[in-house]
Protein backbone atom coordinates (compact mmCIF):
# COMPACT_ATOMS: atom_id res chain seq x y z
CA UNK A 1 0.00 0.00 0.00
CA UNK A 2 1.05 3.42 -1.10
CA UNK A 3 0.17 6.64 -0.44
CA UNK A 4 2.45 9.65 -1.18
CA UNK A 5 2.97 12.10 1.46
CA UNK A 6 1.63 14.99 -0.80
CA UNK A 7 -1.22 12.80 -1.39
CA UNK A 8 -1.96 13.93 2.38
CA UNK A 9 -0.68 17.54 1.94
CA UNK A 10 -2.62 19.15 -0.43
CA UNK A 11 -2.46 22.73 -0.86
CA UNK A 12 -5.27 24.30 -1.83
CA UNK A 13 -8.45 26.82 -0.49
CA UNK A 14 -10.89 26.53 2.56
CA UNK A 15 -12.59 25.74 4.15
CA UNK A 16 -13.50 22.12 4.08
CA UNK A 17 -10.92 19.26 1.68
CA UNK A 18 -13.99 16.85 1.13
CA UNK A 19 -16.26 19.84 0.91
CA UNK A 20 -14.72 22.59 -1.33
CA UNK A 21 -11.32 21.02 -2.85
CA UNK A 22 -13.16 17.85 -3.46
CA UNK A 23 -16.29 19.10 -5.19
CA UNK A 24 -13.66 21.89 -6.96
CA UNK A 25 -12.05 18.69 -7.96
CA UNK A 26 -14.47 16.80 -9.48
CA UNK A 27 -15.71 19.41 -11.33
CA UNK A 28 -12.31 20.08 -12.72
CA UNK A 29 -12.50 16.36 -13.75
CA UNK A 30 -15.90 16.17 -15.67
CA UNK A 31 -14.75 19.40 -17.41
CA UNK A 32 -11.64 17.58 -18.54
CA UNK A 33 -13.69 14.07 -19.76
CA UNK A 34 -15.84 16.54 -21.73
CA UNK A 35 -12.73 18.60 -23.58
CA UNK A 36 -11.38 14.62 -24.14
CA UNK A 37 -14.21 13.81 -26.33
CA UNK A 38 -13.58 10.14 -25.01
CA UNK A 39 -17.32 9.50 -24.09
CA UNK A 40 -20.20 8.24 -26.50
CA UNK A 41 -22.59 10.54 -27.88
CA UNK A 42 -24.89 10.80 -30.70
CA UNK A 43 -23.22 12.26 -33.87
CA UNK A 44 -22.97 16.18 -33.99
CA UNK A 45 -24.35 16.29 -30.88
CA UNK A 46 -23.12 19.77 -28.73
CA UNK A 47 -22.78 20.27 -25.20
CA UNK A 48 -24.91 23.57 -23.93
CA UNK A 49 -25.99 23.33 -20.87
CA UNK A 50 -24.44 22.01 -17.20
CA UNK A 51 -26.01 20.50 -14.34
CA UNK A 52 -24.87 19.70 -11.00
CA UNK A 53 -26.82 17.93 -7.84
CA UNK A 54 -25.28 17.68 -4.27
CA UNK A 55 -26.34 14.91 -2.17
CA UNK A 56 -25.81 13.44 1.57
CA UNK A 57 -23.37 15.44 3.73
CA UNK A 58 -22.85 17.42 0.61
CA UNK A 59 -26.27 18.84 0.79
CA UNK A 60 -26.69 19.38 4.07
CA UNK A 61 -24.11 21.18 4.82
CA UNK A 62 -23.09 22.45 1.52
CA UNK A 63 -23.75 25.95 1.40
CA UNK A 64 -21.52 26.46 4.96
CA UNK A 65 -18.69 24.76 3.91
CA UNK A 66 -18.59 26.00 0.36
CA UNK A 67 -19.23 23.80 -1.57
CA UNK A 68 -21.41 25.55 -4.24
CA UNK A 69 -19.16 27.85 -4.71
CA UNK A 70 -16.50 25.19 -5.40
CA UNK A 71 -18.80 23.52 -8.05
CA UNK A 72 -18.84 27.37 -9.78
CA UNK A 73 -15.14 27.50 -9.85
CA UNK A 74 -14.16 24.28 -10.83
CA UNK A 75 -16.81 24.50 -13.57
CA UNK A 76 -15.15 27.85 -14.54
CA UNK A 77 -11.64 25.97 -14.89
CA UNK A 78 -10.18 26.55 -11.61
CA UNK A 79 -8.74 24.01 -9.59
CA UNK A 80 -7.40 24.31 -5.92
CA UNK A 81 -3.76 24.49 -5.85
CA UNK A 82 -3.90 27.51 -8.58
CA UNK A 83 -6.99 29.35 -7.53
CA UNK A 84 -6.71 32.65 -5.88
CA UNK A 85 -8.79 33.47 -3.02
CA UNK A 86 -8.75 37.19 -3.83
CA UNK A 87 -10.54 36.21 -6.73
CA UNK A 88 -13.13 34.04 -5.99
CA UNK A 89 -16.32 36.79 -5.84
CA UNK A 90 -15.54 38.17 -8.71
CA UNK A 91 -15.90 34.90 -10.56
CA UNK A 92 -18.35 33.86 -8.98
CA UNK A 93 -20.38 37.13 -9.41
CA UNK A 94 -19.07 36.52 -12.96
CA UNK A 95 -21.04 33.25 -13.34
CA UNK A 96 -24.28 34.25 -11.68
CA UNK A 97 -24.47 37.31 -13.96
CA UNK A 98 -23.98 36.02 -17.38
CA UNK A 99 -25.40 32.55 -16.24
CA UNK A 100 -22.45 30.93 -17.98
CA UNK A 101 -18.85 28.97 -17.27
CA UNK A 102 -16.09 29.67 -19.89
CA UNK A 103 -12.89 27.39 -19.15
CA UNK A 104 -10.16 27.40 -20.65
CA UNK A 105 -10.04 25.41 -23.75
CA UNK A 106 -13.98 25.13 -23.93
CA UNK A 107 -14.79 27.50 -26.64
CA UNK A 108 -17.25 29.97 -25.48
CA UNK A 109 -18.31 27.78 -22.56
CA UNK A 110 -21.55 26.41 -21.39
CA UNK A 111 -24.76 27.75 -19.87
CA UNK A 112 -25.10 27.36 -16.77
CA UNK A 113 -27.28 29.40 -14.29
CA UNK A 114 -25.98 28.44 -10.25
CA UNK A 115 -29.62 29.01 -9.05
CA UNK A 116 -31.53 26.25 -11.53
CA UNK A 117 -29.00 24.37 -12.38
CA UNK A 118 -26.95 23.79 -8.83
CA UNK A 119 -29.50 21.27 -6.79
CA UNK A 120 -28.65 20.74 -3.23
CA UNK A 121 -30.63 17.09 -2.89
CA UNK A 122 -30.93 16.27 0.48
CA UNK A 123 -33.80 13.56 -0.23
CA UNK A 124 -31.64 11.70 -1.88
CA UNK A 125 -28.45 10.08 -0.63
CA UNK A 126 -26.03 8.20 -3.47
CA UNK A 127 -25.28 5.05 -2.16
CA UNK A 128 -21.40 5.21 -2.51
CA UNK A 129 -20.42 7.96 -0.25
CA UNK A 130 -22.00 10.55 2.29
CA UNK A 131 -20.18 13.13 -0.12
CA UNK A 132 -21.74 12.59 -3.77
CA UNK A 133 -22.46 14.76 -6.60
CA UNK A 134 -23.58 13.63 -9.93
CA UNK A 135 -22.27 16.07 -12.68
CA UNK A 136 -24.82 16.23 -16.38
CA UNK A 137 -24.58 17.98 -19.64
CA UNK A 138 -27.05 18.64 -22.12
CA UNK A 139 -27.10 19.18 -25.61
CA UNK A 140 -29.49 21.83 -27.08
CA UNK A 141 -32.55 20.30 -27.43
CA UNK A 142 -31.60 19.50 -23.39
CA UNK A 143 -31.04 16.17 -23.53
CA UNK A 144 -28.38 14.04 -21.20
CA UNK A 145 -25.31 13.68 -22.84
CA UNK A 146 -22.71 12.53 -19.96
CA UNK A 147 -23.69 12.23 -16.68
CA UNK A 148 -20.73 11.44 -14.20
CA UNK A 149 -20.87 10.46 -10.62
CA UNK A 150 -18.70 11.52 -8.85
CA UNK A 151 -17.43 11.20 -4.48
CA UNK A 152 -15.56 13.50 -2.02
CA UNK A 153 -13.92 10.70 0.13
CA UNK A 154 -12.03 12.89 2.44
CA UNK A 155 -8.48 14.58 2.30
CA UNK A 156 -9.70 16.01 -0.93
CA UNK A 157 -9.80 12.99 -2.59
CA UNK A 158 -12.03 12.37 -5.05
CA UNK A 159 -13.44 9.12 -6.90
CA UNK A 160 -16.07 8.01 -9.80
CA UNK A 161 -18.18 5.56 -8.82
CA UNK A 162 -16.03 2.72 -10.70
CA UNK A 163 -12.74 4.09 -9.17
CA UNK A 164 -15.33 3.83 -5.46
CA UNK A 165 -15.87 0.26 -6.21
CA UNK A 166 -12.40 -0.94 -7.24
CA UNK A 167 -11.17 0.68 -3.62
CA UNK A 168 -13.53 -1.48 -1.79
CA UNK A 169 -13.42 -4.22 -4.03
CA UNK A 170 -9.42 -4.31 -3.56
CA UNK A 171 -9.66 -3.12 0.43
CA UNK A 172 -8.49 0.46 -0.23
CA UNK A 173 -5.17 -0.57 -1.34
CA UNK A 174 -3.94 1.45 -4.72
CA UNK A 175 -2.61 1.05 -7.86
CA UNK A 176 0.60 3.08 -7.49
CA UNK A 177 3.99 1.40 -8.44
CA UNK A 178 5.64 -1.09 -5.76
CA UNK A 179 7.78 0.50 -3.38
CA UNK A 180 10.57 -0.97 -1.36
CA UNK A 181 8.90 -0.70 2.11
CA UNK A 182 5.16 -1.21 1.28
CA UNK A 183 3.68 -1.39 4.75
CA UNK A 184 -0.44 -1.74 5.32
CA UNK A 185 -0.59 -1.22 8.61
CA UNK A 186 1.42 -0.47 11.82
CA UNK A 187 2.47 -3.71 12.60
CA UNK A 188 4.04 -4.23 8.95
CA UNK A 189 5.93 -0.29 9.30
CA UNK A 190 7.34 -1.54 12.43
CA UNK A 191 8.36 -5.17 11.10
CA UNK A 192 10.47 -2.95 8.24
CA UNK A 193 11.68 -0.86 10.76
CA UNK A 194 13.27 -3.45 12.76
CA UNK A 195 14.46 -5.44 9.41
CA UNK A 196 15.90 -2.41 7.90
CA UNK A 197 17.49 -0.23 10.74
CA UNK A 198 15.73 2.63 9.12
CA UNK A 199 13.86 4.78 11.09
CA UNK A 200 10.02 5.50 9.29
CA UNK A 201 10.73 8.82 7.63
CA UNK A 202 13.82 6.88 6.28
CA UNK A 203 11.25 4.35 5.11
CA UNK A 204 9.04 6.63 3.51
CA UNK A 205 11.67 8.59 1.75
CA UNK A 206 12.43 5.97 0.23
CA UNK A 207 9.43 5.01 -0.99
CA UNK A 208 8.86 8.24 -2.29
CA UNK A 209 11.86 8.20 -4.11
CA UNK A 210 10.46 5.31 -6.36
CA UNK A 211 9.06 8.28 -8.57
CA UNK A 212 10.32 11.37 -7.39
CA UNK A 213 14.09 12.33 -7.29
CA UNK A 214 15.15 13.76 -3.56
CA UNK A 215 15.69 16.97 -4.69
CA UNK A 216 11.97 17.01 -6.10
CA UNK A 217 10.67 15.74 -2.60
CA UNK A 218 12.49 17.74 -0.82
CA UNK A 219 11.62 20.89 -2.93
CA UNK A 220 7.53 19.26 -2.30
CA UNK A 221 7.98 18.62 1.33
CA UNK A 222 9.53 22.68 1.28
CA UNK A 223 6.46 23.99 -0.40
CA UNK A 224 3.98 22.17 2.02
CA UNK A 225 6.00 23.69 5.02
CA UNK A 226 6.01 27.20 3.45
CA UNK A 227 2.45 26.73 2.57
CA UNK A 228 1.79 26.31 6.39
CA UNK A 229 3.95 29.18 7.71
CA UNK A 230 2.22 31.51 5.45
CA UNK A 231 -1.03 30.48 6.56
CA UNK A 232 -0.37 30.57 9.77
CA UNK A 233 1.29 34.17 9.48
CA UNK A 234 -1.90 35.52 7.56
CA UNK A 235 -4.08 33.98 10.19
CA UNK A 236 -2.24 36.16 12.72
CA UNK A 237 -1.92 39.15 10.73
CA UNK A 238 -5.91 39.43 10.58
CA UNK A 239 -9.03 40.55 12.44
CA UNK A 240 -12.92 40.66 12.06
CA UNK A 241 -15.49 38.59 11.46
CA UNK A 242 -15.77 35.31 9.79
CA UNK A 243 -17.79 34.80 6.64
CA UNK A 244 -20.76 32.72 6.93
CA UNK A 245 -23.33 34.63 9.52
CA UNK A 246 -22.87 33.25 12.87
CA UNK A 247 -20.72 36.08 13.13
CA UNK A 248 -17.95 34.23 14.83
CA UNK A 249 -14.60 36.75 15.71
CA UNK A 250 -10.99 35.94 14.61
CA UNK A 251 -9.24 35.56 17.95
CA UNK A 252 -5.49 34.14 17.01
CA UNK A 253 -3.96 38.03 16.16
CA UNK A 254 -5.66 39.27 19.61
CA UNK A 255 -3.95 36.25 21.68
CA UNK A 256 -0.67 36.45 19.71
CA UNK A 257 -0.16 40.26 20.92
CA UNK A 258 -1.32 39.83 24.23
CA UNK A 259 1.21 36.55 24.67
CA UNK A 260 3.84 39.21 23.00
CA UNK A 261 3.57 41.61 25.83
CA UNK A 262 3.71 39.17 28.32
CA UNK A 263 6.71 37.78 26.77
CA UNK A 264 8.17 41.27 26.62
CA UNK A 265 6.90 41.82 30.16
CA UNK A 266 8.57 38.90 31.43
CA UNK A 267 5.62 37.51 33.15
CA UNK A 268 5.63 34.29 34.26
CA UNK A 269 3.40 32.00 31.95
CA UNK A 270 3.25 27.88 33.11
CA UNK A 271 1.18 27.57 30.54
CA UNK A 272 3.33 29.07 27.62
CA UNK A 273 3.76 26.36 25.19
CA UNK A 274 -0.09 25.22 24.85
CA UNK A 275 -1.07 28.64 24.18
CA UNK A 276 1.23 28.96 21.59
CA UNK A 277 0.38 25.62 19.93
CA UNK A 278 -3.76 26.84 20.62
CA UNK A 279 -2.71 29.87 18.55
CA UNK A 280 -1.15 28.75 15.97
CA UNK A 281 -3.65 26.19 15.21
CA UNK A 282 -6.41 29.00 15.76
CA UNK A 283 -4.39 30.80 13.00
CA UNK A 284 -4.84 28.36 10.48
CA UNK A 285 -7.94 27.17 10.86
CA UNK A 286 -9.01 30.91 11.17
CA UNK A 287 -7.79 31.56 7.83
CA UNK A 288 -9.66 27.66 5.99
CA UNK A 289 -12.75 29.46 8.11
CA UNK A 290 -12.31 32.50 5.44
CA UNK A 291 -11.42 29.97 2.56
CA UNK A 292 -8.01 31.16 2.48
CA UNK A 293 -4.74 29.12 0.97
CA UNK A 294 -4.24 26.15 3.53
CA UNK A 295 -2.86 22.89 3.30
CA UNK A 296 -4.61 19.37 4.40
CA UNK A 297 -3.22 17.57 6.74
CA UNK A 298 -5.12 15.21 6.50
CA UNK A 299 -8.39 17.52 6.08
CA UNK A 300 -8.81 21.07 5.51
CA UNK A 301 -11.26 20.63 8.89
CA UNK A 302 -7.98 19.60 10.64
CA UNK A 303 -5.70 21.71 8.78
CA UNK A 304 -4.08 23.74 12.00
CA UNK A 305 -2.88 20.72 14.17
CA UNK A 306 0.22 19.67 12.08
CA UNK A 307 1.65 23.06 11.29
CA UNK A 308 1.17 24.17 14.80
CA UNK A 309 3.10 21.28 16.30
CA UNK A 310 5.95 22.39 13.50
CA UNK A 311 5.81 25.56 14.45
CA UNK A 312 5.82 24.65 17.89
CA UNK A 313 9.14 22.35 17.83
CA UNK A 314 10.64 25.38 15.89
CA UNK A 315 10.03 27.80 18.52
CA UNK A 316 10.63 25.79 21.40
CA UNK A 317 13.59 23.73 20.48
CA UNK A 318 16.61 25.66 19.17
CA UNK A 319 18.24 22.93 17.39
CA UNK A 320 15.25 22.32 14.69
CA UNK A 321 16.46 22.81 11.11
CA UNK A 322 14.80 21.87 7.96
CA UNK A 323 15.75 18.29 7.92
CA UNK A 324 13.63 17.62 11.22
CA UNK A 325 10.75 19.43 9.45
CA UNK A 326 11.21 17.14 6.29
CA UNK A 327 11.07 14.35 8.67
CA UNK A 328 8.24 15.40 10.53
CA UNK A 329 6.19 15.60 7.26
CA UNK A 330 7.09 12.03 5.71
CA UNK A 331 6.79 10.35 9.25
CA UNK A 332 3.46 11.82 9.82
CA UNK A 333 2.31 11.14 6.70
CA UNK A 334 3.00 7.31 6.67
CA UNK A 335 0.93 7.05 9.78
CA UNK A 336 -1.74 9.33 8.17
CA UNK A 337 -1.46 6.70 5.06
CA UNK A 338 -2.01 4.09 7.55
CA UNK A 339 -5.01 5.83 9.14
CA UNK A 340 -6.50 5.98 5.61
CA UNK A 341 -5.97 3.17 4.19
CA UNK A 342 -7.52 0.89 7.46
CA UNK A 343 -10.10 3.41 8.43
CA UNK A 344 -10.75 7.06 7.13
CA UNK A 345 -10.14 10.95 7.33
CA UNK A 346 -13.72 11.68 6.30
CA UNK A 347 -15.79 13.41 8.84
CA UNK A 348 -18.65 12.81 6.61
CA UNK A 349 -18.15 9.12 7.26
CA UNK A 350 -16.41 8.56 10.99
CA UNK A 351 -17.25 11.69 12.19
CA UNK A 352 -14.26 14.35 13.67
CA UNK A 353 -12.28 11.48 15.30
CA UNK A 354 -11.55 10.80 11.28
CA UNK A 355 -10.24 14.37 10.88
CA UNK A 356 -9.09 16.40 13.91
CA UNK A 357 -7.97 12.29 15.77
CA UNK A 358 -6.07 11.86 12.76
CA UNK A 359 -4.44 14.81 12.46
CA UNK A 360 -3.21 14.56 16.08
CA UNK A 361 -2.00 11.02 15.40
CA UNK A 362 -0.05 12.68 12.57
CA UNK A 363 1.38 14.95 14.05
CA UNK A 364 1.92 13.29 17.63
CA UNK A 365 4.11 10.89 15.36
CA UNK A 366 6.10 13.70 13.68
CA UNK A 367 6.93 15.32 16.68
CA UNK A 368 7.88 12.02 18.33
CA UNK A 369 10.29 11.48 14.86
CA UNK A 370 12.51 14.87 15.43
CA UNK A 371 12.50 14.33 19.26
CA UNK A 372 14.74 11.47 18.29
CA UNK A 373 12.04 8.78 19.39
CA UNK A 374 12.40 4.77 17.65
CA UNK A 375 9.58 3.51 15.47
CA UNK A 376 7.87 2.25 18.40
CA UNK A 377 8.15 5.24 20.31
CA UNK A 378 6.66 6.64 17.39
CA UNK A 379 3.81 4.05 16.79
CA UNK A 380 2.94 5.04 20.71
CA UNK A 381 2.57 8.85 20.13
CA UNK A 382 -0.04 8.20 16.83
CA UNK A 383 -1.53 5.28 19.73
CA UNK A 384 -2.20 7.83 22.59
CA UNK A 385 -3.48 10.86 20.18
CA UNK A 386 -5.78 8.81 18.79
CA UNK A 387 -6.87 7.03 21.54
CA UNK A 388 -8.20 9.60 22.64
CA UNK A 389 -10.34 11.20 19.82
CA UNK A 390 -12.16 8.14 19.63
CA UNK A 391 -15.82 8.94 19.38
CA UNK A 392 -15.79 12.38 19.07
CA UNK A 393 -18.39 13.73 16.48
CA UNK A 394 -18.53 16.16 13.72
CA UNK A 395 -21.14 18.87 14.43
CA UNK A 396 -20.24 22.09 12.82
CA UNK A 397 -22.40 25.08 14.07
CA UNK A 398 -24.45 26.29 11.00
CA UNK A 399 -22.56 23.88 8.54
CA UNK A 400 -19.13 25.87 8.84
CA UNK A 401 -16.23 25.26 9.44
CA UNK A 402 -15.79 27.58 12.45
CA UNK A 403 -17.06 26.25 16.10
CA UNK A 404 -16.25 23.80 17.25
CA UNK A 405 -13.59 22.97 14.78
CA UNK A 406 -11.24 26.08 15.18
CA UNK A 407 -10.63 25.15 19.00
CA UNK A 408 -10.71 21.52 18.44
CA UNK A 409 -8.05 22.04 16.13
CA UNK A 410 -5.96 24.15 19.47
CA UNK A 411 -6.58 20.97 21.65
CA UNK A 412 -6.00 18.61 19.00
CA UNK A 413 -2.55 20.36 18.66
CA UNK A 414 -2.29 20.10 22.99
CA UNK A 415 -2.83 16.33 22.52
CA UNK A 416 -0.28 15.79 20.20
CA UNK A 417 2.49 17.11 22.07
CA UNK A 418 1.30 15.48 25.20
CA UNK A 419 1.18 12.36 23.40
CA UNK A 420 4.51 12.59 22.42
CA UNK A 421 5.94 13.49 25.22
CA UNK A 422 4.58 10.67 27.30
CA UNK A 423 5.34 8.30 24.44
CA UNK A 424 9.61 9.57 23.76
CA UNK A 425 9.79 9.26 27.73
CA UNK A 426 8.68 5.45 27.47
CA UNK A 427 10.25 2.34 25.54
CA UNK A 428 7.66 1.94 23.24
CA UNK A 429 5.92 -0.91 24.80
CA UNK A 430 2.48 0.04 25.25
CA UNK A 431 -0.88 -2.01 25.94
CA UNK A 432 -3.37 -0.84 23.28
CA UNK A 433 -1.86 -1.14 19.91
CA UNK A 434 -2.44 1.80 16.82
CA UNK A 435 -3.69 -0.89 14.63
CA UNK A 436 -6.64 -1.41 17.13
CA UNK A 437 -7.02 2.32 17.94
CA UNK A 438 -7.11 2.35 14.31
CA UNK A 439 -9.99 -0.33 13.67
CA UNK A 440 -11.86 1.52 16.80
CA UNK A 441 -12.14 4.44 14.84
CA UNK A 442 -13.69 2.35 11.90
CA UNK A 443 -16.03 1.00 14.05
CA UNK A 444 -17.04 3.76 15.77
CA UNK A 445 -17.64 5.79 12.49
CA UNK A 446 -20.02 2.66 11.55
CA UNK A 447 -21.86 2.90 14.39
CA UNK A 448 -22.28 6.88 14.57
CA UNK A 449 -25.39 7.75 13.64
CA UNK A 450 -25.84 9.59 10.82
CA UNK A 451 -26.43 13.22 12.39
CA UNK A 452 -23.63 13.53 13.76
CA UNK A 453 -21.20 12.73 10.95
CA UNK A 454 -21.02 16.27 8.72
CA UNK A 455 -24.41 16.98 8.14
CA UNK A 456 -25.32 19.55 11.11
CA UNK A 457 -28.04 17.61 12.40
CA UNK A 458 -26.92 16.90 15.79
CA UNK A 459 -25.52 18.01 18.50
CA UNK A 460 -23.52 21.00 18.89
CA UNK A 461 -25.11 21.66 16.05
CA UNK A 462 -28.62 22.23 17.07
CA UNK A 463 -27.97 22.60 20.95
CA UNK A 464 -26.09 26.01 20.29
CA UNK A 465 -29.32 27.07 18.08
CA UNK A 466 -31.83 26.31 20.12
CA UNK A 467 -30.54 27.73 23.31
Amino acid sequence: MFLSVFDLYKIGIGPSSSHTMGPMTAAARFLDELQSGDWPRPANARVDRLAVSLHGSLAFTGVGHGTDRAVILGLAGFVPTTVDPDQNDAILERVGFEKRVRPAGHGDGYRFDPKTDLVLDKKVPLPGHANGMAFNAFDTDDRLLLRRIYYSIGGGFVVSEEELQRLKSTSGSTSAPRVPYPFRNAAEMLAMAKRSGLSIAEMKRANEEIHLSQQELDEGLDRVWGAMQGCIERGLSKEGIMPGGLKVKRRARQLHDRLQEEWRQNRPNPLLANDWLSIYAMAVNEENAAGGRVVTAPTNGAAGVVPAVMRYWLHFYPEADQTDIRNFLLTSAAVGGIIKHNASISGAEVGCQGEVGSASAMAAAGLAAVMGGTPEQIENAAEIALEHHLGMTCDPVGGLVQVPCIERNALGAVKAVTAASLAIKGDGTHFVPLDAAIETMRQTGLDMNERYKETSQGGLAVNVVEC
